[in-house]
């Protein structure tokens, strides 16, 4: 069966302010047309025609070109269509969403679909109230992510928003915001943008004279292409260099048509959707010109606005034949035709939407109708409907095409600098670009070395309240401003932030310390007392001098332990004495070198036994004396206590009772090997811990008690009468020993780390030495310097004499 070729009109209406940079937006339609028509495959034998109209930016132009296209007559007849040639069947039209909502209500009386190819806006999808309309744009909601990463990207959080007085601005800027928020970047104020007009009041601009004093050096410009103007109209009266502008795709129209020496807008980067490149476009556009389109007089008026010649044949006497290679790809100024725009691209697809649909359509009929009706087809506009609700095709650029906009789209933005040259010539150069499955597969990929920063800026501009915190330090919010303004502060001891901007400071984990900066942990240096430090070797040798210096005392005692001064006072209780100080020395090497379980334990046995050992002894000498007076009164008759040696026995019994002590000590809480992190900076001082306190503290306490008895029976028997009383030193002795312990206590607990283990050592050396140095000195003396006096004879001269 054979198709009679019949002709099927498309409508174009388009916004026409003069922009010439919108020209291209018929010529890739006319490319399209050409396409399809030449196509075997495509609607074969049928050849689609289309009427071309101009469409004013206003509410009256846009309802009067409506009406004119519907009526078919110069005259608008509502209702009434008086063509008898042509058979429409799709509108593609629409630059602004404003254009698109006028004339979709008007021609949904007549359900004829409209396919706009402006941006894509969310209130034209209302399927209820604008059923008869199709976005061939896809959504850009990732639009606000797109430049959310730019910011992030470049650390600014400091921001101005200039939007469209109109409700696709206002949901933009509610979407910018949220994110914003959630980003931690803030506003530093917003503008909403005055639509295009005729004249200008002061008023209008002077937004533009905010900019200057605005400590924000980055300003996110959205909105439609009237909006656009006036900012760039104001930019003539407010120049603002030195700020950084992040734009939308469409202000490459506005700034493509405007001259100016210096540009406000220099620098500025520009957001527009990755469209492929249609094979054959460039081509077509080169070897295009009006001859091929006589209808079309603005194709002929711009070629003679920019070349400032006519072709061959032409009408127009007093102006020069233009050379045979002139092309569109010559045309000098701000003027791009041969970059292939968006709106070009959308117009594009939609001319094969539409053509793929009336394909469906025919093929349908074609099937269902008999052979002699098949050259009588009629397709009425309605009837594309439920074919454009499901159209699915693959441009020639091998791109998915789809109408349904609840389908999922990959976003692909292209970002561009402007770059402003000399006598006005600019240039958008693509510097990166942006990719989005989903919010959570996101790509930003942007090329530094090509971006031309504004004027002012010889590095990559900052736009923040406050300065960013380095690491080491935190953020305090100042009241009552953003969040974003802010003062630092040091981070505090033992905490560190590596971060810029932290919120909080961190600690250091036990085992490491913040360095000077405070911004990264070191690890600390695991350190005790031990025998190679200096304190430690000081302590050691002093011990083991004390040492040597009381074996050497207990020999000498030993040598002459027939002599009267040491038998005095009960020999066997000062060869017990100067033991258990031999051993007090030596116990304080238990607290020098790295600790473990078993010196921790040993430790404080061998320190409480042996001192009580020798206070005890301390104590029996000192009854050993009283018991000596008292024998010698007479009619006193204990001198069997003196004989049978009770006085021996304080020893055992007052060192039980510090067994007992022991014993529930470490029968509760025993010590035990601890570390101490915070003692010495940078040092993990490993210690020994005490366990039980109250253990340890009653253990102390039953030593200091029995020292102050020995003291207070010392000091109570100091002045008897008697020969060798060693009372007086007795009690100079346990006056020492007492100051020694009196003082430890509060010095002890008023040190840390090595320094209190140090500490104690001393307190056991000092309290040793004391008793040592005032118990054994003066008899040593006699013994070594004076030995007449340790006679027989002369001690019975001085009793005879007394």
């Amino acid at each position: 069966m054979s198709l009679i070729s019949h002709s099927l009109w498309l409508m174009l209406l388009m916004l026409q302010r003069w922009f010439w940079k919108n020209y291209q937006y018929v010529l890739a339609f006319y490319f399209a047309m050409e396409e399809i028509n030449k196509d075997s495959q495509l609607l074969p034998n049928v050849t689609l025609g289309f009427h071309v109209y101009n469409a004013i930016a206003s509410d009256h132009f846009t309802l009067w070109s409506t009406l004119l296209w519907l009526s078919g007559t110069r005259r608008q007849f509502p209702n009434y269509n008086c063509q008898t040639h042509s058979q429409f069947s799709a509108i593609i039209a629409g630059t602004t969403p404003a254009f698109s909502a006028e004339t979709g209500t008007l021609l949904e009386l007549y359900k004829f679909p409209q396919v706009t190819y402006g941006p894509f806006d969310s209130r034209l999808s209302d399927k209820d109230q604008y059923p008869s309309l199709y976005q061939m744009a896809p959504k850009d909601s990732t639009l606000v992510h797109a430049m959310i990463s730019l910011l992030l990207h470049f650390g600014w959080t400091w921001v101005a928003i200039f939007t469209s007085d109109d409700l696709k601005g206002e949901l933009f800027l509610r979407d910018l915001k949220a994110e914003m928020l959630k980003k931690g970047i803030c506003v530093a104020f917003t503008e909403k943008l005055p639509a295009t007009k005729i004249m200008y009041r002061p008023s209008d601009i002077t937004f533009m004279s905010r900019i200057r004093v605005s400590s924000a050096n980055v300003h996110i410009l959205y909105g439609e292409v009237g909006s656009l103007i006036t900012v760039d109209i104001a930019a003539e009266f407010y120049l603002t260099t030195g700020k950084v502008w992040v734009m939308t795709a469409k202000w490459d129209i506005v700034m493509y048509e405007m001259n100016h020496m210096l540009h406000s807008f220099h620098g500025s980067f520009s957001f527009s959707p990755r469209n492929a490149e249609v094979p054959g476009f460039r081509h077509f556009l080169r070897t295009s010109n009006p001859s091929q389109y006589p209808e079309d007089f603005y194709f002929s008026k711009l070629w003679l606005a920019f070349f400032k010649c006519s072709l061959p044949g032409s009408f127009c006497g007093k102006i020069r034949v233009c050379p045979p290679n002139t092309s569109l790809e010559f045309i000098s100024g701000n003027i791009d035709l041969m970059t292939l725009s968006d709106s070009s691209y959308f117009i594009y697809n939609a001319v094969y939407a539409v053509a793929h649909v009336l394909h469906k359509m025919l093929l349908e009929k074609t099937e269902t109708c008999s052979p002699e009706h098949a050259e009588h087809l009629g397709l009425l506009p309605w009837q594309l409907h439920p074919f454009l609700k499901k159209i699915e095709f693959t441009n020639s650029a091998r791109i998915h095409i789809s109408l349904d906009d609840k389908r999922h789209h990959m976003a692909q933005y292209d970002i561009k600098n402007t770059v402003n040259f000399p006598a006005g010539l600019g240039l958008l150069v693509k510097v990166g670009e942006f990719v989005s499955n989903s919010t959570h597969n996101q790509v930003l990929l942007i090329n530094e070395e090509m971006i031309e920063w504004p004027v002012g800026f010889t590095e990559t501009p900052q736009s923040v309240c406050s300065q960013s915190c380095g690491p080491g330090f935190r953020k305090i919010p100042q009241e009552g401003r953003h969040a974003c303004c802010f003062t630092c502060i040091f981070c505090p001891e033992r905490h560190i932030s590596n971060q810029t901007d932290a919120d909080q400071c961190m600690w250091c984990p036990t085992h490491e310390y913040p360095n000077r900066d405070r911004d990264r942990c070191l690890p600390k240096t695991v350190d005790f007392l031990s025998f190679t430090d200096p304190l430690g070797m000081a302590l050691i040798c002093t011990a083991l001098c004390f040492s040597v210096l009381t074996a050497m005392v207990l020999g000498l005692f030993v040598r002459h332990r027939d002599t009267p001064i040491v038998k005095a006072n009960n020999r066997a209780l000062s060869y017990t004495l100067l033991t258990s100080l031999l051993l007090c020395f030596l116990c304080a090497l238990l607290f020098i070198g790295r600790p473990n379980t078993a010196t921790c334990i040993l430790q404080q046995i061998t320190f409480g036994l042996v001192f009580t050992v020798a206070v005890s002894t301390v104590l029996a000498k000192t009854i050993t004396v009283i018991l000596a007076f008292m024998i010698t009164k007479p009619g006193q008759s204990i001198r069997w206590l003196l004989v049978s040696g009770a006085s021996n026995f304080v020893i055992p019994i007052c060192s039980l009772i510090q067994i007992i002590l022991f014993a529930v000590w470490l029968g509760t809480s025993p010590p035990f090997v601890d570390t101490d992190a915070h003692s010495e900076h940078g040092h993990i001082i490993i210690v020994c811990n005490k366990g039980s306190l109250t253990a340890f503290y009653c253990v102390l306490g039953y030593l200091g008690s029995l020292a102050l008895v020995s003291f207070t029976v010392a000091f109570l028997a100091r002045n008897l009468p008697d020969t060798f009383n060693e009372a007086k030193f007795l009690t100079f002795s346990m006056l020492v020993f007492c100051s020694v312990w009196v003082t430890f206590l509060p010095v002890y607990h008023s040190t840390k780390g090595k320094v209190m283990v140090a500490m104690e050592v001393f307190s056991i050396l000092a309290s040793s030495a004391g008793l040592l140095g005032c118990i054994f000195t003066p008899k040593c003396y006699i013994i070594l310097l004076k030995p007449e006096r340790n006679s027989m004879p002369l001690i019975k001269k001085k009793s005879t004499h007394r």
